[in-house]
């Protein structure tokens, strides 16, 4: 490489370029020694490592950004590592691709987080990583709020429902609500323990929704909208007292589709629309919702 004179630092010794900057902390989240979200050093820190004024870290940073490999970049606080790139770019199942977007989520100061879905199961277990971190102190976010709508009690489930149908009340609703109750206290629980031993503002509600819905949806800090469908399908359970012969949902094995809201216009509008039409449902046909 030609070092022109614009590269010589003050000392005599050659200062590194944007690019080289970005290359070394590239190689750093390749090799795992900064992990999906830590915190880089501030820009006046690396600034000082490399020898270089802060607009080439600046440069560098916003490099990495585009790559996909940093989130939260702005003047105010350093950027985080952001959750692997191959998470979002191909559908995965619930379970798997859910957690890393929370992740990612979760290391904004303001975290925000709107689920539509038939029950908490999938937000209850994929919202435990971005808790570990906040306990091992890695993220550490302001206020925490988060609002989910989950099928009323007194409506007829188009599933999961028995296949017989029975006259009296159906064993397979009373299986869906005894669920859809205990995850959602435990994600409550879970969320608003952070209070006590974080001083973090949390804030959970819940809502009920008048019908079943056929997809499920969470909205990422009005950033991000991850959908996926409730794939129908029949089975069987043992329960207490037999059987349970049900059309039901796996849906932690949904494929999660995401819309980031900077990928581009078509995005970015899917984005909009996905939070207008939970609003609309929040402020509007949705009523109280006590877990009992």
């Amino acid at each position: 490489m030609v070092v022109t004179q614009e590269s010589v630092a003050v000392n005599g010794s050659r200062r590194s370029s944007p690019q080289e900057i970005a290359g070394t902390l590239r190689e750093r989240i390749r090799t795992g020694e900064l992990r999906p979200g830590d915190r880089l050093p501030t820009q006046a820190e690396l600034a000082e490592e490399f020898g270089v004024e802060r607009g080439a870290v600046r440069q560098a940073l916003r490099v990495l950004q585009a790559d996909g490999l940093l989130s939260n970049v702005t003047k105010g606080s350093p950027p985080r590592v952001a959750a692997p790139v191959a998470a979002r770019a191909e559908p995965q199942p619930t379970m798997v691709g859910l957690a890393p977007r929370l992740v990612e989520a979760f290391s904004a100061r303001q975290v925000r987080i709107d689920a539509a879905c038939l029950t908490a199961e999938s937000l209850m277990i994929a919202v435990g990583e971005p808790l570990r971190l906040i306990h091992e102190g890695r993220l550490r976010p302001e206020s925490i709020d988060v609002r989910i709508l989950l099928p009323s009690r007194n409506i007829d489930l188009a599933f999961p429902i028995s296949v017989d149908r029975p006259a009296e009340e159906d064993p397979v609703h009373g299986r869906w609500l005894t669920q859809r109750n205990a995850q959602g206290h435990v994600l409550s629980h879970n969320l608003k323990a952070l209070r006590a031993t974080h001083g973090i503002d949390v804030r959970v509600a819940f809502r009920a929704l008048p019908f079943t819905p056929p997809v499920k949806l969470y909205l990422l800090n009005g950033a991000e909208a991850l959908m996926a469908y409730y794939m129908i399908t029949r089975r069987e359970e043992a329960a207490d007292d037999g059987t349970l012969d049900m059309y039901d949902v796996l849906g932690t094995e949904s494929l999660l589709f995401s819309f980031e809201q900077a990928t581009g216009q078509r995005d970015a509008a899917f984005v909009a629309e996905s939070q207008k039409w939970f609003d609309a449902l929040w402020e509007t046909i949705t009523s109280d919702l006590t877990l009992s």
